[in-house]
């Protein structure tokens, strides 16, 4: 079946959205349900691998929990309040996994994991609040559904989004299955400088809203560059901007994220 310049280009048009916050457009070809399911699934499998050794009712996992539910509870009452309610829809689970990688994710729908090696550089639950609100951002600015769309319009070539689009169901499956890793082995995205400045500045934001003070993202991110002089950066920092510029960034969007800062009590 051919498709149109015209064609494709509506295929485009009717699958942007705008990322909370920052306001950048940016178009998907496919929907939260299908990615969101196929990640679920795929957290589920993973959880559910002997290899893998879920740390519950210590401390750590206790603070894991706590900090993720005052994320979550703030970011889902700012999406509520400002119109974004209806266009998400997440299933929240936050688990502690013994490893010594030091690293985190959040997969599309809300499902978080924390690495036990990364604890030592969080050292707080301001710390942890940076990490996990920077990996929520990404699923907030559904990087996940935005790099599978670039991967499906690259393979289909430009004269056939529309194709790929109609196709959408089975080629996400399949890149959801890829990127993630279905059968208990997680394969983490690659995620472009980008996307990355973008999730630090969402994270920001979202540990303001939930109490959290943004400057000390700046004294994580500090250390996690001093854990990193002299080696290969961890798999966490993969692909990701410079430390220095990372910081400095920071520091700039710190302002706009003290806006929504409001102590807890």
């Amino acid at each position: 079946m051919k498709f149109s310049f015209f064609s494709c280009l509506l295929a485009i048009l009717i699958s942007c959205s705008t990322v909370p916050l920052t306001g950048r457009k940016q178009f998907s070809l496919v929907g939260d349900s299908e990615i969101n399911t196929s990640a679920a699934q795929s957290y589920k499998q993973l959880l559910s691998d002997p290899k893998t050794k879920v740390i519950t009712g210590t401390r750590d996992a206790e603070s894991v929990r706590r900090v993720g539910n005052r994320l979550s509870a703030a970011i889902e009452s700012y999406l509520k309040t400002n119109g974004y309610g209806d266009q998400y829809s997440f299933n929240w689970e936050f688990n502690l996994i013994q490893s010594k990688e030091v690293n985190a994710w959040c997969m599309p729908g809300g499902k978080v994991a924390v690495y036990s090696g990364i604890l030592p550089i969080t050292m707080d639950d301001a710390g942890l609040a940076t990490v996990m609100g920077h990996e929520i951002g990404h699923a907030i600015a559904r990087h996940s559904a935005e790099r599978i769309s670039q991967q499906m319009a690259a393979e289909a070539g430009s004269a056939l989004v529309g194709a790929a689009a109609s196709d959408k169901s089975q080629t996400t499956q399949a890149v959801v299955n890829e990127l993630y890793g279905v059968g208990g082995q997680l394969v983490l995205l690659k995620y472009s400088r980008n996307q990355e400045s973008e999730a630090d500045r969402l994270g920001l934001t979202f540990m303001a809203m939930a109490g959290y003070d943004p400057n000390y993202a700046v004294l994580f991110w500090q250390r996690m560059a001093a854990q990193n002089q002299g080696g290969t950066p961890p798999e966490f920092l993969s692909t990701h901007p410079a430390d220095e510029t990372r910081i400095r960034d920071i520091k700039n969007h710190i302002p706009e994220a003290m806006k929504y800062y409001r102590p807890r009590q």
